[in-house]
């Protein structure tokens, strides 16, 4: 039986292709939109399932102390500025925010995009993203400004809603029962 010489580094030799292959694997991205699971994915803000692909958004941000971009998605343009006002790098230019275009789902820049009012969206925000212009559309930062106005309303209703349900219970009836009690 004939041997062949084995080289010296051999080892070498095996370790190669691992190291390339488990480098190619955890290589970042870097850019663009993720691709979403529809009826599946739940918005990073407020829990609902991403189901309308025309009103969609997605943030690609690059945590403190990593190395490695996230991207966190929404089912309304509204909740995706809301979730970003209070992060560090929400003004980082190496934050990617992208939104679906009303017309036809395709993922453009929500920094760049124009935004059209008095569209069914799934929070209620109203407001459409579209590659180009149109007339009385907001810009990005307009569009902010109107999620928070929108955010606002909802939340004096919501707090009126609970100032009358304390003042019913504190002119209740002592000894009096409501429904749920009983």
């Amino acid at each position: 039986m004939q041997r062949y010489p084995v080289p010296e580094r051999w080892w070498l030799l095996c370790a190669l292709p691992a190291v390339l292959l488990l480098s190619a694997c955890s290589a970042d991205p870097g850019s663009g939109p993720a691709e979403v699971k529809w009826d599946r994915t739940a918005c990073e803000r407020c829990r609902m399932v991403l189901s309308d692909r025309h009103f969609a958004a997605q943030v690609r941000y690059l945590p403190a102390g990593k190395q490695r971009s996230k991207v966190v998605q929404f089912d309304d343009i509204g909740c995706a500025t809301l979730w970003l006002q209070d992060k560090p790098w929400k003004d980082d230019p190496q934050t990617q925010i992208w939104v679906a275009d009303h017309r036809n789902g395709a993922w453009i820049n929500a920094r760049t995009a124009s935004y059209v009012k008095d569209k069914l969206t799934p929070m209620e925000y109203g407001l459409g993203a579209q590659s180009d212009p149109a007339p009385e559309a907001l810009d990005f930062e307009q569009a902010k400004a109107h999620v928070v106005e929108v955010e606002k309303r909802f939340n004096i209703h919501g707090v009126q809603l609970l100032d009358r349900l304390k003042e019913q219970e504190e002119n209740r009836e002592p000894g009096h029962k409501t429904e749920r009690e009983k």
